[in-house]
């Protein structure tokens, strides 16, 4: 991984401003889009008209071979499903996975919804990860550290009795898609990389009802829960302000 770029010009900024716009842009018309009875697959072909639309490319699409424009991955899958003929059905939660490249420059997030009505289980665990990346973004600032981030996280999702996935992280962004430093969901407050005004980094917190443990299918890219419980999954692209944050992707 290369290390996290910082933004260093006016040029670069406007273009990761721009980045996320896009990727903001295609999550708003995904989330009206979701409904029981669609395949999956047309959530796919609705961000890639947008993403054309916007004058942008998509930043998954051929990305170590995965073959679609974004992840859409249901209930028990956390992250990195493919889209296909999969069904939609009244009350699965779906995470949907953003990418978007303007000028060389990258954009990411991710927003789990749910399909119809849903139950109160996985209204509760939307919530919490949605508070999870929240809390994130708040503890971000120059001089903050890694675990201040990733304790933040972990301390607010298991005080409400969930989990946050271990093997998959937030990360650096900017030139490449993902690039150093990993931003994990855990953590020890005080410890890790400090974190310096200009840097631009993506938190995502993986929140399960069950164990934090995964498996990955067959198809090598769909993440799920080793115990089949329900996952959520958020995320942000942000550069890091002197006293705070600035959300690039808010949608």
């Amino acid at each position: 991984m290369a290390n996290s770029i910082t933004i260093k010009s006016p040029q670069e900024l406007s273009s990761m401003r721009e980045a996320g716009k896009v990727v903001a842009s295609v999550i708003n018309l995904l989330k009206n889009a979701v409904a029981p009875g669609m395949k999956t697959r047309e959530l796919d072909t609705i961000a890639a008209r947008e993403i054309k639309r916007m004058g942008a490319k998509p930043a998954f699409l051929g990305y170590r071979g995965f073959p679609a424009t974004i992840c859409v991955s249901l209930n028990e899958e956390i992250v990195h499903g493919i889209p296909g003929d999969r069904v939609i059905q009244q009350g699965d939660l779906v995470k949907m996975d953003v990418g978007a490249i303007v000028d060389g420059l990258y954009g990411d997030a991710a927003v789990t919804i749910g399909a119809g009505e849903i139950s109160q289980e996985a209204s509760d665990l939307i919530e919490v990860t949605r508070d999870a990346l929240d809390i994130a973004v708040s503890s971000v600032r120059n001089g903050s550290r890694l675990g201040d981030v990733g304790a933040a996280v972990q301390g607010l999702v298991e005080s409400r009795g969930y989990s946050v996935v271990r093997e998959y992280v937030g990360h650096g962004i900017g030139r490449a898609l993902h690039e150093d430093p990993q931003i994990p969901n855990y953590g020890i407050p005080g410890r890790g990389m400090m974190l310096r005004t200009g840097m631009v980094i993506a938190i995502e917190p993986m929140v399960n009802i069950g164990t934090w443990k995964t498996e990955v299918l067959e198809d090598q890219w769909t993440v799920i829960t080793q115990d089949r419980s329900l996952s959520a999954h958020c995320e942000h692209t942000m550069i890091v302000k002197d006293d705070s944050a600035e959300v690039l992707t808010v949608h």
